[in-house]
């Protein structure tokens, strides 16, 4: 699959693999490959988020991926829906800190020093870019792009599409400016 990626695509499942070293992750997660491709410039996903206001949001969205690790990867809807069950996230989040440090939920292992090997892709992030794949297929697209991968992330429930929709960016309105207003209805490919 990876020899249909493109040069800009190849850069942000790279970019994606540093993110998580950077962050003593042991795996490489959809919300890595988020930051990496808000990391890219000059290449067709980097162009639509400009154009869906960027600029503006950038600093927020990763703030909010950055509460959501903190949350041990719970969406704002998870933790809503526990609340709505007398299960207070923000309390347990701030409990476990307490006792074991700011970030312990995040699943880091930053300080540990015992984990040294090659990081491989969570379950999330193999299906985004397994998504990526059937967009461009569904397209009729002959490679996959990291505006393909863009669309994977905005297509599938979890915290990436969840912090990219509260910035207004969402399958229909990339769809609408990577290919122009006719096309935005067109299924969601997967």
């Amino acid at each position: 699959m990876f020899e249909r990626f493109t040069k800009d695509a190849r850069a942000v499942v790279t970019g994606a693999v540093e993110q998580a070293e950077r962050g003593g992750a042991q795996t490489v997660d959809a919300e890595h490959m988020l930051l990496a491709l808000l990391d890219r410039e000059g290449s067709r996903a980097s162009f639509a988020l400009a154009a869906l206001g960027g600029g503006e949001w950038l600093e927020s969205l990763r703030g909010a991926l950055d509460e959501a690790r903190r949350r041990g990867g719970l969406s704002q809807a998870e933790a809503e829906a526990l609340a709505g069950l007398g299960i207070d996230v923000g309390e347990i989040v701030a409990r476990v800190e307490e006792v074991h440090g700011a970030g312990a939920l995040s699943g880091d292992v930053k300080d540990k020093g015992w984990w040294s090997g090659r990081r491989s892709f969570s379950r999330g992030a193999k299906d985004v870019l397994e998504r990526s794949l059937r967009i461009a297929v569904a397209r009729r697209d002959r490679h996959i792009g990291d505006e393909h991968i863009l669309l994977a992330l905005t297509s599938r429930p979890g915290v990436p599409a969840e912090v990219l929709a509260d910035h207004g960016v969402t399958y229909e309105s990339v769809t609408r400016v990577l290919y122009g207003g006719g096309e935005a209805g067109q299924a969601k490919a997967g």
